[in-house]
């Protein structure tokens, strides 16, 4: 690796400039926004890979990738450009970035019209290149007072400072949700709130291996630093700049592509094991699982097929049908649709080499290729070898694409469940057929889930070309939620899972994936005591992906009715979340049209509140509910912050107003769902439903009024729940207004071309909220009625 510290000015072009480097090198930086820097160094033969696949402003990229040298979808604005004898300065209206010499850049905002320093990379050596690989770092300096988010799916705590973390897909079976790293996901994205200068994401375009240490290492000869490196691949970064941190999550969602908008029915509980698909009585099993949820008057949306319908003996061989264990396939799918049960079916994408399949695949060439020998690569998998699909081949995506349509959705199951899809081909040579032109497997390993996950979906959407198709995909890269819903993979049994699980969701939605959820229950090992099994529920219901799923060692099921003495607390559980369905929907669609997470630490909405960055189990949903889950065996009292809002907080049970800025303890007892709603805030609700449908369920405004002058709007978002041309105009966006003072005014708006389900709603009031309420001149009090037209 060498260290490179001399530049000049090669050139300069509408959108930067280009720096000439050591060995040939090249430092391109570009202004996509005001905000917005992009820098990128090439060797000097070019780009190690020309494409990528991670970046789409605007649309989806090309399946072949997006050109690397392209800046499309980005407003590229005018900035200014001083050069001087050792130094040149790019400067738009609100960030100024400074090359000096030794190369190093230096990075400041505008704030309160003063220009301040927040991010500086190392001057001892911030760039470092290998002569003979494409290896590289990138070193800034550490600032007193930063805090360091992102990196998506990791252990541990959500503040990453002092830590080093690892980018390498690996399917992390049992993993300890405090400690284990690395685990399944590839997102390379930090985001570091400064102490005085707002906030700033780096992330890095790179699909191959990296590490990212923040703190945990020290060196002598430089100052305290963080560093990313990469074995492959080529550096190209993203920095953006925001005077707050939720703005850098919705500059990495948008540069990323944005949120897939699955159907509405996904909001719903969805059902799960291995162990009955595993059973020689597989289907027989999975009728019982549509008996059971009738008989303990369980509500449930969707069931997810482990991969035992596939098996021959003990493996897996996907696109294969176990006849034995299902030897009606078409009757247990038309079972589920009667019950109004989606069905999503688990596939993986590599074939053991004694697949019934394998010859033919491997005769089409649709196998990632040995680097050595004449031959498809061979991988551990599933306690055994095979060869993995290349989907950079269009011949491998017609033929995914194909049995997704006659193995699945041709027999009534319409979801796809992409599954062990980490790619752990070590052979980082490997060919992969690269869309025409080769590529070497350790520049785009992450890539393959991403591209197997959209070759799902565009079997899906079509087959069936009016509805919004569902996927969930347990690996992935950037880009990945544009096609599907993701999960924290496979969890152990313990207390701290419910709490570390939870941070990694939260490290997920500030990375940019805001669909996101875990095993409730726990995957692996031991079984759920009841106490556990029932908190993990309660917080697992304010997830966006809410599945009870296991592989428990005593081969026993996590059921929602596994024990009887906990069940009025899990149906409890169960109502509150069906109860959320409208306004889940609401964030939903706003996480699709406006890149706001769904889940959210509690300082992305309160950053002026320095307690709320301290480390907590507490999460908001969307920007209204603060959730407070018990997490503690044996507890009697939670003891919460509640972040000040500048309004208050109402107890969502009790009906108490708090105020913010500070700490309470509430008593509860093994049904307490801890839950507190922001004052102003007015909740799209569906008492009584059983269903994730608009039509199930009695409609509710639940107004929570600020003490004080009211002058608040939210928004509850509508259409029939599977329409693909929803978000073009089909659906009914309704608007609440609360203004008033002493007498409270409730203001009702709704647009759009689709007509609800529902006419009225029934209006809820905190029992502490004494102030008339009126609706069209009319008063109202807890429990009436209104027009929806009101």
């Amino acid at each position: 690796m060498k260290t490179l510290k001399s530049w000049s000015v090669a050139d300069q072009s509408a959108t930067g400039v280009i720096l000439s480097l050591d060995g040939g090198r090249s430092l391109r930086i570009a202004v996509l926004e005001d905000t917005l820097f992009r820098v990128s160094m090439l060797r000097e033969a070019g780009w190690r890979l020309d494409r990528t696949w991670s970046i789409a402003p605007d649309s989806d990229v090309a399946w072949e990738g997006r050109s690397r040298d392209s800046n499309d979808g980005f407003s590229c604005p005018a900035f200014t450009l001083d050069r001087g004898a050792d130094r040149l300065v790019l400067q738009t209206a609100s960030v100024r970035l400074t090359v000096a010499t030794p190369l190093c850049l230096t990075w400041d905002a505008k704030v309160d019209g003063a220009w301040k320093t927040f991010a500086q990379e190392r001057p001892t050596g911030a760039y470092m290149a290998g002569t003979r690989t494409s290896a590289h770092s990138h070193f800034f300096l550490r600032q007193h007072g930063e805090r360091h988010y992102g990196l998506g799916e990791k252990s541990g705590d959500l503040e990453r400072s002092g830590k080093r973390y690892e980018m390498r897909n690996l399917d992390a079976m049992g993993y300890d949700a405090e400690s284990t790293d690395p685990l399944y996901k590839h997102l390379p994205v930090t985001l570091t709130r400064t102490a005085q200068a707002g906030s700033y994401s780096v992330f890095y375009d790179n699909l191959s291996s990296c590490w990212f240490d923040l703190g945990n290492e020290l060196d002598n000869y430089h100052k305290p630093y963080r560093v990313y490196r990469a074995e492959d691949g080529d550096l190209d970064y993203y920095l953006a700049w925001s005077p707050d941190v939720l703005g850098l999550v919705k500059r990495q969602a948008s540069i990323t592509g944005g949120t897939a908008f699955p159907p509405r029915w996904a909001l719903g509980y969805s059902g799960s094991t291995m162990l009955y698909t595993d059973a020689e009585d597989a289907q027989v099993q999975l009728s019982t699982f549509l008996e059971k949820i009738d008989e303990f008057a369980i509500p449930c949306d969707s069931f997810q097929m482990s991969s035992g319908y596939t098996s021959i003996g003990p493996k897996r061989y996907v696109f294969n049908w176990n006849t034995a264990k299902f030897p009606d396939i078409d009757a247990m799918t038309a079972d589920f649709a009667a019950e109004g049960v989606n069905l999503v079916a688990n596939i993986k994408p590599c074939l053991l080499r004694d697949h019934p399949r394998y010859g033919e695949v491997a005769e089409a060439g649709l196998f990632i290729r040995d680097s050595e020998e004449d031959r498809p690569e061979i991988s551990s998998y599933w306690d055994e070898e095979g060869s993995h699909l290349d989907f950079t081949n269009p011949d491998t995506i017609a033929w995914w694409k194909e049995n997704v349509t006659t193995q699945l959705l041709a027999h009534g199951i319409g979801s796809t469940w992409n599954d062990n899809n980490e790619y752990e081909v070590w052979d980082g040579h490997a060919i992969c057929q690269g869309f025409g032109e080769a590529i070497d497997i350790k520049l785009i390993r992450p890539l393959h889930s991403v591209l197997m996950t959209r070759a799902s979906e565009e079997a899906q959407l079509a087959f069936n070309p009016e509805e919004r198709p569902y996927l969930i995909s347990r690996s992935g890269a950037p880009g990945i939620q544009r096609y599907a819903q993701t999960w924290t993979g496979d969890n152990r049994t313990a207390w701290k899972t419910i709490r570390y699980n939870t941070r990694m969701g939260l490290g997920l939605s500030l990375s940019g994936i805001f669909n996101v959820g875990h095993d409730v229950g726990g995957f692996s090992g031991p079984r759920p005591e009841p106490e556990l099994f029932l908190r993990w529920i309660q917080n697992g219901i304010f997830h966006p992906r809410f599945t009870i799923h296991s592989w428990n060692d005593d081969a026993t099921v996590n059921e929602a009715w596994m024990y009887p003495e906990i069940l009025p607390q899990v149906r409890d559980a169960l109502a509150l979340r069906y109860a959320l369905v409208p306004y889940l929907y609401t964030l939903l669609y706003q996480s699709v049209t406006a890149d706001e997470p769904m889940i959210r630490p509690t300082f992305l909405d309160h950053e002026h509140d320095a307690r709320t960055f301290e480390e907590c189990d507490e999460f908001l949903l969307g920007r209204d509910l603060l959730v407070a889950s018990v997490m503690e065996e044996g507890a009697t009292s939670r003891t919460l912050y509640l972040p000040d809002n500048g309004a208050g907080w109402w107890d969502f049970w009790s009906g108490a107003w708090h105020a913010g800025g500070q700490q309470i303890t509430v008593p509860v007892t093994l049904g307490s769902m801890p839950l507190f709603v922001r004052a102003g805030a007015i909740l799209p609700l569906a008492e009584g439903a059983t269903r994730a449908d608009a039509s199930s369920g009695t409609r509710v405004l639940a107004v929570f009024p600020a003490n004080g002058k009211n002058d608040t709007s939210s928004i509850s978002y509508e259409d029939d729940g599977l329409a693909r041309d929803a978000l073009s105009g089909n659906h009914c966006l309704i608007t609440a207004t609360l203004s008033g003072d002493e007498d409270l005014r409730l203001d009702l708006m709704s647009e759009g071309g689709f007509k609800p389900a529902f006419d009225r709603f029934t209006i809820r009031l905190p029992k502490g909220e004494t102030r008339k309420v009126s609706v069209a001149g009319k008063a109202v009090t807890d429990g009436d009625t209104v027009s929806l037209g009101a």
